[in-house]
């Protein structure tokens, strides 16, 4: 296995282009393991480190753009991308240690394709947008379209993510991201819930957005859940219907982390507090 460090993007695309086995990593935190564990080595090894559009975290228009390969740790530094992007930054802060946060990524989290990837849920509630590299140029593609099962992604031979794009949330505006695990720290989420929610000026929910992870093949956003929300105040009845409609929505296996009715009943809860964390933020002055 050969090691590259290109310091562009059109030198990625050139070196995925002429050898099929290369395979690039945003931080090889999935990549490594799996090597030790027996997965087959890659011709050459393309670190996208090296790269400033990969890795910068910047603001511009009222877009944010999130290089792919940016540690996570970069995320949970920024003051202004917390204050926009609560949830997603402490999605984020959830892969893996601290030590291991200097070098994972939103980019791998999302093409490493776990059904339990903490990052995409909240991703998807925010709808973030990919912007994909290849052998064609550069397309937009919308985060919840990346995954298509476990291990599996939507992107052709010779693409790779460069980075994401989220809008700014408007005004009384905020997200929030929580999970179960077995254990307190360093674990695979057994269920996720992601949710954002807008409040109007008279505090009801004027737009909300739902997803939940670990309960299928790929992320499920609940739209119905978020249809149950709005027009509404937050109430204790509004919750339970969200919380109705996520477990139903919920399509999990059992296994021994879990069993089905389980991760069913723990999808609504989590939907349900996500909700209320999510809208907290939202009153007390979230978005700008």
């Amino acid at each position: 296995m050969r090691y590259v460090a290109p310091t562009s993007v059109a030198e990625v695309v050139a070196l995925l282009a002429g050898d099929p086995e290369a395979r690039v990593f945003a931080g090889a935190t999935d990549l490594v393991p799996q090597l030790r564990a027996g997965r087959p080595e890659p011709s050459i090894a393309i670190d996208l480190k090296k790269i400033a559009r990969l890795t910068e975290v910047s603001l511009e228009d009222g877009t944010w753009r999130i290089g792919a390969a940016a540690p996570t740790a970069d995320l949970t530094g920024d003051a202004a991308l917390t204050a926009d992007l609560p949830g997603l930054v402490h999605a984020g802060a959830l892969i893996g240690s601290d030590q291991i946060q200097n070098r994972a990524s939103l980019g791998g989290n999302l093409c490493n394709a776990s059904p339990a990837a903490d990052s995409v849920p909240a991703l998807v509630v925010n709808d973030a947008r990919a912007v994909v590299a290849g052998p064609g140029g550069e397309r937009t593609v919308a985060v919840v379209d990346i995954p298509t099962g476990p291990g599996r992604t939507s992107l052709a031979p010779g693409e790779f993510i460069v980075c994401f794009e989220i809008d700014r949330p408007p005004a009384r505006t905020s997200d929030a991201y929580l999970r179960l695990i077995p254990r307190t720290e360093m674990d695979i989420a057994i269920v996720g819930a992601a949710a954002r929610v807008t409040l109007d000026g008279d505090g009801n929910c004027a737009g909300a957005a739902i997803a939940l992870g670990a309960v299928a093949p790929t992320v499920v956003p609940v739209p119905a859940a978020a249809r149950a929300l709005v027009g509404e105040p937050i109430t204790d009845g509004a919750l339970a219907r969200v919380a109705a409609v996520c477990a139903d929505a919920a399509n999990p296996i059992d296994d021994k982390r879990g069993t089905i009715t389980y991760r069913r009943q723990v999808a609504g809860v989590l939907a349900k507090r996500a909700v209320t964390e999510a809208a907290g933020r939202a009153g007390n002055g979230g978005g700008r």
